[in-house]
């Protein structure tokens, strides 16, 4: 396993095309803007090395200990750990850590890749286990890329004026596939070592081309990594005092594939359309879990900002704020919950790792894209107007302003004013800054978008037998 500083070598030596504001990022590891992404990518690492940690972070592979974000569930003990890790490092990181996705695409591909060899006859269950190998036992960090950019969205793939809007095969040859297209909102690319891509919806038998998914390395030839900008990352560039969270964070690109060359053996999936609902669905199941940990962690850290805030304002004995605060962790548990009850009614795949029961996953992601903004919504009651007014950085550190602002900002004569202002700065940023990208636009986003989520639940809800049990108690013997 690696350590974070091994990490930052495997980083350092990356070749990858990257941009950010309109710059080619020459060295990501360093930048202001993506270096708290690339910290809390690297705690992941250095979690394994932590005696206090390390039943949840690190697992057993095949040949010895591994990354649990290298892992394949294989029972449901492993479920409920990954919903336990996530929460661990929400909690330590107060952002989104990155990792997520690419294990949950590791997993979905585990068992439709079994599946579709087991009815066709093929072998890309071989091909994706043998993946899977190099990635345990060299450690790496895998994106899943699944969002296509649609283009016009009343539209399936192929009827799209550019067909490029979905990622799609351009090319067959004996030694492979050229791909076209681009995934959207990839979290963490940039300091990923391969990049995982899976179709983003069901396919008919015409849309053959689009049903590709496969593994390239993420330095690949005509790979082009396009840095989204966040609300206040700016900031990053000016210091650290307005940040919120210096040491942490995360980031989103567009990852353009303009003509990827991707080996045979790297390929999963290649026109076999029958099988993309499965593995968009079980790879859904998975992510959905996921937010029953990693949000609840971060709403940790801003449930315990907004307590602190109320000690600084001197309202924390107040009634009014006592029980705001445990609105919050009510509903924070409540997310808790629904990742840990998904988890423990799954079942075991054809393939031998397990699977989180669908509809309660489903029903933990849909609460996550509401619980969330009251919690935040409590923390921004709590706090206080001044998270939205508070002075810049530049003017703490004038000699004249400084010395007004320590005077007339203090809250509590006990609690010096750069305390009260740094806590205010974090709950900004977690609410409306650029910790609340990770917090609350994935929190409705990530995953899936509420409606997704709705459907999923209306498909995996069994109303007939629901009917059957109403009958049974009304005496109504027959159906209609």
């Amino acid at each position: 396993m690696k350590t974070g500083a091994q990490f930052l070598e495997d980083m350092s030596h990356s070749r990858k095309e990257v941009h950010l504001m309109g710059q080619k990022v020459e060295q990501p590891t360093q930048n202001p803007i993506l270096a708290p992404s690339f910290r809390t990518l690297a705690l992941t690492y250095d979690l394994s090395f932590d005696p206090q940690a390390q039943s949840l972070a690190v697992r057993q592979g095949p040949q010895g200990p591994i990354n649990a974000f290298c892992s394949i569930h294989s029972g449901l003990e492993d479920l409920v750990s990954k919903v336990q890790l996530l929460r661990l490092l929400g909690q330590k990181t107060g952002s989104c850590f990155q990792r997520c996705v690419g294990w949950d695409a590791l997993n979905a591909l585990y068992s439709v890749t079994y599946d579709i060899d087991s009815r066709t006859g093929s072998n890309y269950h071989q091909r994706f286990r043998q993946f899977l190998a190099q990635v345990q036992n060299d450690d790496l960090v895998c994106t899943g890329a699944m969002t296509d950019v649609k283009g016009n969205r009343s539209l399936r793939p192929g009827e799209q004026a550019d067909p490029d809007l979905y990622l799609h095969v351009v090319k067959q040859t004996r030694e492979g596939v050229v791909v076209r297209g681009a995934k959207a909102h990839q979290t963490g690319s940039v300091f990923a070592h391969e990049v995982i891509v899976m179709p983003t919806r069901a396919m008919l038998d015409s849309e053959r081309e689009y049903a590709i998914a496969f593994a390239v390395p993420s330095d690949s030839a005509g790979l082009v990594y396009i840095v989204g900008r966040q609300v206040d990352d700016a900031r990053r560039l000016e210091g650290t005092e307005g940040v919120g969270n210096d040491l942490y964070g995360g980031h989103e690109s567009l990852i353009v594939f303009d003509d990827v060359f991707v080996p045979r053996d790297r390929i999963f999936l290649n026109g076999e359309t029958s099988y993309v609902s499965s593995l968009v669905e079980r790879f859904s199941a998975y992510h959905r879990q996921s937010y029953g940990g990693c949000k609840v962690g971060v709403a940790d850290v801003l449930i315990g900002a907004t307590a602190l805030a109320a000690e600084y304002n001197g309202t924390d004995r107040a009634h009014t704020i006592q029980h705001k605060l445990a609105e919050m962790v009510y509903l924070n548990e409540t997310l808790y919950s629904c990742g840990l009850a998904c988890s423990t009614a799954g079942t075991a795949t054809p393939s031998g790792n397990f699977l989180v029961d669908p509809l309660l996953a489903n029903v933990c992601k849909l609460n996550v894209t509401r619980f969330p903004y009251e919690i935040a919504r409590l923390a921004v009651d709590i706090a206080g107007g001044l998270i939205a007014t508070l002075p810049s950085q530049e003017e703490l550190e004038n000699p004249r302003t400084g010395p007004m602002i320590d005077k007339y900002l203090r809250g509590v004569a006990k609690y010096p004013t750069a305390d009260r202002i740094r806590i205010l700065h974090l709950i900004e940023s977690m609410t409306m800054g650029n910790s609340a990208v990770h917090y609350l636009t994935e929190s409705l986003h990530g995953a899936g978008s509420p409606e997704a989520q709705t459907m999923m639940i209306g498909r995996s809800a069994d109303l007939e037998q629901k009917k059957d049990l109403a009958r049974a108690l009304a005496h109504i013997s027959q159906k209609p």
